[in-house]
């Protein structure tokens, strides 16, 4: 039998009534228990979606049944069914709950530095919060790995600066103390030295300044197309000295008519970083040779080879880092002092080499070959426009 239009209309306001006075009651228990767990907060909600319906069937069964039967029929099911669901969302509530629990001893484990691992949490959402946390920890910790070496690496590098600063200047005070006393015969040959001395620090606070342009990236490149024959020869001519006092040759090969598309300064600079490199490093009476060839990316692959013993496998990689050094002898030896070789001291030579050819938009990288050991720079041959 069809419901009359009264009736609908009556079961309907009946069940709206019902459903709006136990929302709100439940809304102001909800705010009432804001500082309470979500367990809680949970029961509350579930509790009061079950009451109004309660509360909507009694009422409608009360108004639409005649009989008594009936509706005692509909009381003792909504006995049993209602205390059965606010069961189940109490052990919903617990799983949730304890879920949350893990997750948050998950995020101290985390803040204490630990890594966790993701856990099942009884649904999509919690699970894929949980592989977060997982991954979250994971890569905290490979950033604290990589704090804590590059914080290594910068007391090491202040330790290895003030060395190399203090090394010239307790030299030049000494020299300085023995000419007040005059205790020196060689006066001008004191004199030289102190140069000398003031000349080492004088590169390397040039040094770090240039780092630090290249590091902040306030360098401001001056492109032109530059000779490569040019910078070669010039770099030679700056590292003349360091090479005849070693006995060491510096030659080219296939440099005629490479052209680069660069700053002309920058690049002598990164060319005399590079042959003082080699030169320090090179055996007596060998040759360090420089060569180019164009590369399958339209580049300018320029090669400076020596005959030295070069660096271990595993140290390839940190050539051109900052203050990295093969050696621990922080001091030049006699014969780089004699020859006022560029790049000597700190470590920062190779750095500011990478620097400017980064710049530039080019790579660096060094390599154990079968004729020696070889650093190469990839430089643009032509202006990109």
């Amino acid at each position: 039998m069809m419901l009359s239009g009264t009736d609908l209309w009556i079961i309907l306001g009946t069940s709206a009534g019902c459903t709006l006075l136990i929302m709100l009651l439940t809304a102001g228990l909800l705010r009432l228990a804001a500082a309470r767990t979500i367990v809680v907060q949970w029961l509350i909600l579930v509790a009061g979606a079950i009451l109004a319906i309660v509360a909507a069937t009694v009422a409608i069964a009360a108004e639409m049944y005649f009989s008594g039967h009936d509706l005692q029929v509909l009381l003792a099911v909504i006995g049993i069914s209602a205390p059965l669901s606010l069961g189940a969302a109490i052990i919903t509530g617990r799983l949730a709950s304890s879920s949350l629990r893990e997750m948050r001893a998950s995020a101290q484990r985390i803040g204490a530095g630990d890594v966790v691992t993701a856990r099942p949490a009884g649904s999509k959402e919690l699970t894929e919060l949980s592989e977060q946390l997982a991954d979250t920890s994971a890569q905290l910790a490979e950033a604290r790995a990589q704090l804590e070496q590059l914080d290594a690496a910068r007391r090491q590098f202040f330790a290895w600066i003030s060395h190399d600063l203090r090394t010239p200047l307790t030299g030049a005070r000494m020299l300085c103390e023995a000419l007040e006393e005059d205790l020196v015969d060689d006066r001008p040959q004191a004199l030289r030295s102190i140069r000398f001395k003031v000349d080492t620090m004088s590169r390397l606070v040039d040094d770090l300044f240039e780092l630090s342009r290249l590091q902040s990236g306030a360098l401001r490149l001056h492109r032109e197309h530059v000779a490569l024959i040019d910078v070669v020869s010039e770099a030679a001519a700056n590292v003349a000295r360091q090479a005849e006092a070693r006995g060491v040759r510096i030659e080219h090969r296939r440099l005629e008519d490479k052209l680069l598309w660069a700053d002309p300064h920058e690049l002598s600079r990164v060319m005399t970083n590079l042959l003082g490199n080699s030169v320090r490093h090179a055996p007596a009476g060998t040759a360090v040779v420089v060569s180019a060839e164009r590369n399958s990316t339209g580049h300018l692959l320029v090669t400076v080879l020596d005959q030295g013993p070069g660096v271990d496998t595993e140290d390839l990689g940190h050539m051109f880092e900052v203050g990295w050094r093969a050696g621990n002898a922080r001091t030049p030896g006699p014969d780089e002092q004699d020859a006022q070789a560029p790049g000597t001291g700190a470590g920062l030579g190779l750095a500011i080499v990478r620097g400017i050819v980064e710049a530039h938009g080019g790579t660096v990288a060094a390599a154990r070959g079968a004729t020696g050991f070889e650093m190469n720079i990839s430089l643009p041959a032509d202006n990109p426009r």
